[in-house]
C-alpha cells in the first residue's frame, strides 16, 4: 500500500482518516494510542506570547490575463494574512488548516473519499482584532512549493505571527488547491508554472501589502478587514520564505524586488529560466535532500549570495521536513501501521517533534536577525540542536 502512495496521496489519507494519535518526543516520532481512544489529527501550538489572527484576502491583479478562465478575465490569488491578535481573540471562530472544498480536491485528486475529510485546526482566529504594538510589525510572505497550497508551512507562518510578525501565505492558482469567495474552485492544471510566475504573483502580493499599510483594503469584495491590521504592518520590514519550488521563487523576488530585505529558502533546487542572478542582501537555505553536494545548481545559487549567507542542514531531513507533512503524515502512519522503515521513506529520519522544534525556531530566528537586529541562534551549532549542521 505504502509503496503505491505519492506524498500528496499519503497526506490526503491522513486527513480523510481524520483521526490520529498524538506523536511524542523521540525515538519513532510518535506514542501508543491515547488511553481515552484517538484524538483528531492536530498541528502543534505555536510558542510564542501572542495570539494569532488571519483573514483571508481575494486578490485580482488587472494587468495579467488570466491563463486558463478566458478573455476579459485576470489572474486571481487568494493569500491569507496572519497577525498577533489582541489577547479575547478566541471570541472569533479557529480556522482549519485548509478550507473544505479544496481539502476534498485533494483528497479527490490522490484517489479518497472525500466525505470523510477533516482537517486539522489551526491556531488562528478569523478576523480577530490585530494587537496594537508600540511600533509596526515586520511582514513576511510565503510561496508554496509545485501543487501545493498557502496551508503546507502552516506551524511555521503561526509561529511567527505568534512572535509578532505579520506572514502573508499566498495561493499560486493553478499551480496548486484553492477557492474563491465566490465557491470557484481552482486545482493544479497541466501547464507551465515557473518560479517565475510564482514571483510575478509575490510581486504583485507586496504592492496589495502596501495598499493595506496605507489604510486600503485591496480584498476584491471589498470584505472586511480585522480592526487595527492595516497599522500593523511595516513596510520596510519585509521577508520571504518558501519551500521547494517557493524557494526559488524567493530568490528571483529578490532579485527584482528590494523591498524584500531577506529571504529563506526551505530545500529548494533553485532551478530557473532564466537562472536566479546575484543577490547582495541575507540569504538562508535550510537543505534536506537538494543540498550543495547532491545539486549543482543549489551550489551556483550558494557562490551568488554576496551578503550575510548561511546553510543549516538537519541531518535525516527529508523535502518536506521543513513543512506540515513532517508533523502530519505520522499521524497516518501509526493508524494504518506502516513501518518505521516505510515512513522514513516518506519523511526521512529526523523525528517528527524535533522537525516542529527546528521549524519554530531557525526561520524565526533567522528574521529576528535581520529584521530585528536580535538573537544568537544562528551563530553557530547550538547543543540544543544536535541535528542542525551548519555548512561551510
Amino acid at each position: 500500500m505504502t509503496t503505491a502512495l505519492t506524498r500528496r496521496h499519503l497526506l490526503a489519507a491522513a486527513l480523510a482518516t481524520g483521526v490520529a494519535v498524538p506523536l511524542g518526543g523521540a525515538g519513532h516520532g510518535w506514542a501508543a494510542p491515547a488511553p481515552h481512544g484517538p484524538a483528531r489529527i492536530t498541528l502543534p501550538p505555536p510558542t510564542g506570547p501572542h495570539r494569532v489572527g488571519t483573514v483571508s484576502l481575494h486578490l485580482v491583479d488587472g494587468s495579467r490575463p488570466d491563463p486558463v478562465a478566458g478573455p476579459g478575465r485576470h489572474r486571481e490569488l487568494m493569500a491569507s494574512v496572519w497577525y498577533p491578535a489582541v489577547r479575547d481573540a478566541r471570541r472569533h471562530p479557529v480556522v482549519p488548516w485548509m478550507p473544505a472544498a479544496p481539502l476534498r480536491a485533494l483528497l479527490v485528486s490522490a484517489g479518497f473519499d472525500a466525505g470523510a475529510a477533516v482537517a486539522p485546526l489551526t491556531a488562528g482566529y478569523e478576523g480577530a482584532p490585530a494587537l496594537r504594538a508600540p511600533e509596526r510589525l515586520p511582514v513576511i510572505v510565503f510561496s508554496h512549493g509545485n501543487d501545493g497550497h498557502r496551508a503546507e508551512a502552516t506551524i511555521v507562518v503561526q509561529e511567527l505571527a505568534s512572535h509578532g510578525y505579520v506572514v502573508v501565505t499566498v495561493d499560486h492558482t493553478y499551480d496548486g488547491f484553492s477557492e474563491f469567495p465566490d465557491g470557484r474552485l481552482t486545482v493544479p492544471e497541466d501547464l507551465s508554472f515557473t518560479p517565475w510566475d510564482h514571483a510575478h504573483d509575490i510581486r504583485f502580493v507586496l504592492d496589495r501589502i502596501e495598499d493595506l499599510a496605507a489604510g486600503r483594503n485591496p480584498d476584491a469584495e471589498r470584505r472586511p478587514l480585522p480592526a487595527g491590521l492595516g497599522a500593523a504592518l511595516d513596510v520596510r520590514r519585509i521577508g520571504m520564505f518558501g519551500w521547494s519550488k517557493g524557494a526559488t521563487a524567493t530568490a528571483l523576488v529578490m532579485n527584482q524586488d528590494r523591498r524584500v530585505r531577506a529571504g529563506l529558502g526551505f530545500d529548494g533546487p533553485m532551478q530557473s529560466v532564466p537562472p536566479v542572478a546575484e543577490i547582495d542582501r541575507p540569504f538562508m537555505l535550510m537543505t534536506a535532500e537538494f543540498t550543495r553536494a547532491a545539486e549543482p545548481s543549489v551550489e551556483q545559487f550558494w557562490s551568488y549570495l554576496h551578503g550575510w549567507r548561511l546553510n543549516v542542514h538537519a541531518d535525516g531531513a527529508a523535502h518536506s521536513s521543513y513543512c506540515d507533512n513532517q508533523w502530519l503524515i505520522p499521524q497516518l502512519a501509526r493508524i494504518i501501521g506502516m513501518s518505521d522503515e516505510d515512513l522514513a521513506g516518506w519523511i526521512g529520519t529526523l523525528d517528527p517533534a524535533r522537525a516542529v522544534r527546528i521549524q519554530q525556531a531557525y526561520p524565526l530566528a533567522f528574521f529576528d536577525l535581520h529584521l530585528r537586529h536580535r538573537g544568537h541562534l544562528l551563530n553557530g551549532p547550538n547543543r540544543a540542536f544536535p541535528e542542525v549542521r551548519f555548512i561551510p
